[in-house]
């Protein structure tokens, strides 16, 4: 099967069932997308696909129904995402683990809703747990991202 990641197709020969994550994790070797709970309920595994915000974990690899973009492809160290940026700025991480998620979902939440308020955050955000409870930072990175990318 022909799968578009981070803009480049490959073609992958694995079970149609095989969870997207897997794919992407040990057919790819991409290892910025995580495995927090298999059952879609952290979001560590958030990846997009058309710009949509999915659980990789429970998203099997013959649903995938467009192009896919993880972390790796959300920006580059050279041209970082306004997410990436204000995660750095608002110092979100601490063991680091979701952040990857989280940021994949606050990407497609900015995309998708340029203003925010908090409770469109928190309610958009709530399926990304954060062992660290660094939510307030995080809301004030989505909040951050937002506003540097209505100003671009």
């Amino acid at each position: 099967m022909k799968l578009t990641v981070n803009g480049t197709e490959h073609e992958v020969d694995v079970e149609d069932d095989m969870p997207l994550l897997w794919v992407l994790r040990d057919e790819l070797n991409i290892k910025g997308v995580k495995y927090g709970c298999g059952v879609s309920q952290c979001g560590a595994c958030t990846v997009h696909i058309d710009g949509e915000a999915v659980r990789s974990c429970q998203t099997a690899a013959a649903d995938v129904w467009g192009a896919v973009t993880t972390i790796e492809g959300l920006g580059s160290p050279d041209a970082m995402h306004a997410v990436q940026t204000a995660w750095l700025e608002h110092q979100v991480a601490q063991c680091g683990y979701c952040q990857a998620g989280q940021m994949m979902q606050a990407a497609a939440l900015v995309a998708e809703n340029p203003a925010p308020t908090d409770d469109e955050i928190d309610t958009a955000m709530s399926g990304n747990l954060c062992r660290c409870g660094t939510y307030p930072r995080i809301r004030a990175a989505v909040k951050t991202a937002a506003a540097k990318l209505q100003e671009a």
